[in-house]
């Protein structure tokens, strides 16, 4: 009618509708559903109309859940959903070890005192030789607490080629990337919710919980220390693993350590241990090739940064 300045019966007849229907004006008055809903939204504002449907159901009144939605929408209440941001991650291909220090896993576990306060736990594994490197314990475990705990392990050991970890905020931290970056070490996190790709750590934590925590009782924070630095060294020293051939974390750890005169080629797989932890040389040079990678592109982000400033 107003495109082609036709009459209203015209229009009607084109578009086969009935003159009634353009005609028809509703005469229900929603304005009482209004203010009643406009009243309960102000009282629990996180309220959507299903729970406000409810409400009024309870204080008698017979509505649609249709006729609640229409007015709740038209009336602008609908809440607002702030979607979570999800991280994505790629799936890297787990390298077959052959040598201890080429990765650690690291993860966290959380107790309680005798008080009722909670405390965590550090793990930090070998993924070779299943060595526990260190259990650290306090009430709260932060990214530079982490990377001394790393350090630490460091002067003892020597670096690792890689770190394999959760998205945790304590590994994700700028602080955490930054110390990865000037050490140069390849960090590997998980894909979010697939606790399986870093199983190593995990099944520690299950040992952990299983043999330590469930069955300790701890009366203060000095004592948690105490009783799983203990149960640590036993763990390392005195516990025979199955995927090791029966043999201890530490047995192992000095049958697979290669000689000062031995070369890396003469080395020899271990039969007995129950599973293929062995691979070509390759593998240990894609490591360090990818580590040399992320390291030159941190360098090169700090670069560009600085000219920028």
């Amino acid at each position: 009618m107003e495109d082609y300045q036709v009459s209203q019966r015209r229009a009607c007849e084109l578009l086969e509708v009935p003159r009634s229907s353009v005609r028809y004006a509703s005469q229900r008055d929603d304005s009482v559903l209004r203010e009643k809903l406009m009243g309960l939204a102000r009282e629990r504002p996180r309220f959507g109309y299903r729970r406000l449907h409810v409400l009024l159901q309870r204080e008698g009144h017979s509505i649609n859940h249709k006729r609640v939605w229409r007015v709740y929408k038209a009336a602008g209440l609908s809440v607002k959903r702030t979607r979570r941001k999800k991280l994505v991650r790629s799936l890297r291909p787990a390298l077959l070890l052959h040598a201890a220090n080429q990765e650690w896993a690291i993860d966290f576990v959380s107790d309680v005192l005798h008080a009722g306060r909670s405390f965590r736990v550090l793990s930090v594994v070998d993924s070779f030789t299943r060595e526990c490197l260190a259990l650290e314990v306090d009430t709260s475990l932060g990214s530079q607490r982490v990377t001394r705990v790393l350090d630490r392990i460091i002067q003892q050991r020597g670096l690792p080629l890689a770190v394999r970890s959760d998205n945790g905020s304590e590994l994700t931290s700028r602080h955490f990337l930054a110390w990865s970056i000037e050490r140069k070490v390849d960090l590997i996190h998980i894909q979010p919710g697939k606790p399986v790709q870093n199983a190593h750590v995990e099944s520690f934590n299950g040992r952990l919980r299983d043999e330590c925590l469930n069955v300790s009782w701890f009366w203060n924070l000095f004592d948690a220390r105490r009783k799983i630095e203990w149960w640590r060294k036993d763990y390392n020293g005195q516990r025979p693993h199955s995927s090791l051939g029966y043999r201890t974390p530490d047995e192992f750890a000095r049958q697979v350590a290669p000689s000062p005169s031995a070369s890396l080629g003469s080395a020899q797989p271990d039969s007995r241990q129950g599973q293929a932890l062995w691979a070509a040389t390759p593998a240990l040079t894609q490591v360090r090739l990818r580590a040399q990678t992320v390291h030159q592109k941190g360098e090169a982000a700090l670069h560009c940064g600085s000219e920028f400033s």
